[in-house]
């Protein structure tokens, strides 16, 4: 046993000769065990985090599933795209301002539908497409009240929906008041001094006609020298009967609305503009209409009046449009796809409205700068019209912007500007 251990006595001195020995030789053969994309200088350069960075195990992660994490390579468990890899960026750019940005290999923007357009100069018109109901023109209804209290007699009109012309009699109403102002015409019409007959005769006259017996039934009377036991109710307009209360034998007051009439040869549509879209809206304005129940028909009108509050709901503004109907294809209660028109916005900043992101108040887009860099950056959006939105601040003319993908790299970003100096890069080649 002793001279077993006596042997083993100078290993450890010889492994420390050997490692001082060999020291030298491995210093010449680090510069062949850098990474491909590693020159001797950068090696000598990094920094032993730097360099810890470039060679620590790289992270997978879900392109479409960031909260997807995995050691190893393999498939996301809610998609079934493959991961990729995640690993630290030391070459991120942690000092510009705004958001940090993020790079992406181009395998990684090939897999993520990652697709850019150019920030452009041009002209964006106002227009504002909505849904609408038809209602009846409120300037166009006649409420039928009968003057004096009576009776419905002799009802010609028996339901509402029937169309009536202008002078049809609707029914006949006895009522007693006219009745005495028929006895007082026929005497004021009696033989009696010229001066006083006549000054007799107009106020009688005028009686009748105050409470609406039809001029022709007072000629009539004045020809016939005869009262008139009941006296027609006639139609004012043109138009369909929307509501009757009138029914045979029933008593009626100056209260009662025996007929309402409406003339449907001009109609309303009511629209509810969003409350973001109503700064150019203005009475006057062209506007068309298409009905689901009547395809490839336009009917052309204009805005008529703009109501003076929003709906605390639905925030939405309600705008009265005109259209005139004289086919009477447009029914009140149809539904309506309204399109209201304004004027061209000439030599404004616009993107397409998909690349825009918007998250409460906060609007972004997503900034490409080449060789997979992209940084999301904080806009201005102004008005949005056919797919186009106006930008008022943040971006140039020429500008490179994402328009498919942006959401991850935007949450990619996000995740970085919560702990600067741990950045992250997706994809590419990694080698110890």
């Amino acid at each position: 046993m002793l001279d077993l251990s006596i042997s083993l006595r100078p290993v450890p001195f010889l492994a420390v000769l050997l490692s001082i020995l060999l020291l030298p030789a491995c210093g010449r053969e680090s510069p062949t065990r850098a990474t491909p994309s590693e020159t001797l200088s950068e090696t000598l350069e990094d920094t032993p985090l730097e360099h810890a960075a470039k060679h620590q195990d790289p992270t997978y992660v879900c392109p479409m599933h960031p909260q997807i994490l995995r050691d190893a390579p393999g498939t996301c468990p809610i998609c079934g795209m493959n991961l990729v890899e995640k690993r630290q960026d030391p070459l991120t750019d942690d000092t510009s301002e705004g958001r940090p940005q993020v790079r992406l290999d181009a395998a990684v923007v090939q897999n993520l539908g990652v697709r850019t357009a150019r920030v452009e100069r041009g002209t964006l018109w106002k227009y504002i497409r909505t849904l609408g109901r038809v209602d009846y023109d409120e300037t166009r209804l006649a409420h039928l009240h009968p003057r004096a209290d009576g009776f419905i007699q002799g009802l010609v009109v028996r339901s509402e929906g029937e169309p009536v012309r202008q002078g049809q009699e609707l029914a006949q109403l006895y009522a007693p008041d006219i009745l005495s102002a028929q006895v007082d015409f026929l005497q004021a019409l009696a033989p009696q001094p010229a001066g006083v007959a006549q000054v007799k005769t107009d106020k009688a006259r005028n009686i009748l006609r105050l409470l609406e017996v039809p001029e022709p039934v007072i000629g009539d009377i004045e020809r016939r020298r005869e009262i008139r036991q009941t006296i027609p109710v006639l139609a004012p307009i043109d138009g369909v009967v929307t509501e009757m209360v009138a029914r045979e034998g029933m008593y009626v007051t100056a209260a009662s609305a025996m007929f309402t009439i409406a003339d449907l040869s001009r109609v309303w549509v009511l629209a509810d503009i969003f409350e973001h879209q109503i700064d150019w809206l203005a009475p006057g304005l062209t506007a068309e209409i298409r009905l689901p129940a009547r395809p490839g028909q336009t009917w052309t009108g204009k805005v008529d009046y703009l109501y003076p509050s929003l709906d605390p709901k639905s925030r939405t503004l309600r705008a009265r449009l005109v259209f005139e109907n004289p086919e009477l294809a447009l029914k009140p209660s149809m539904f309506a796809n309204v399109v209201i028109y304004g004027g061209p916005r000439r030599g404004v900043l616009k993107i397409p409205s998909e690349a825009l992101i918007v998250t409460g108040e906060r609007a972004s887009v997503v900034k490409a700068f080449g060789e997979g860099r992209f940084q999301p950056i904080d806009v201005v959006a102004g008005m949005q019209s056919s797919g186009e939105v106006e930008i008022l601040s943040g971006l140039d003319e020429g500008d490179e912007i994402v328009v498919s993908g942006q959401f991850l790299i935007d949450s990619e970003s996000t995740l970085r500007n919560a702990g600067r100096g741990a950045s992250m890069v997706l994809g590419g080649d990694h080698v110890h």
